[in-house]
């Protein structure tokens, strides 16, 4: 039996493959890293502002 004759679980299409474990790994890990990409941007703006009211204020 050829790949297109078997029935696709849970209505997928029958173009799409399933992500191995690996892949959702590793796709989780770059969502990660540009999220705390961000954050770090984020705090290191924050950071340079706060020491430049630190600055004017001494």
């Amino acid at each position: 039996m050829s790949e297109e004759t078997v029935p696709q679980q849970g209505g997928a299409p029958a173009a799409a493959q399933p992500k191995g474990l690996l892949q959702q790994m590793e796709e989780l890990m770059a969502a990660l890293n540009a999220d705390l990409s961000a954050l770090d941007a984020d705090f290191q703006s924050t950071g340079a502002v706060q020491r430049g009211r630190e600055k004017r204020v001494t």
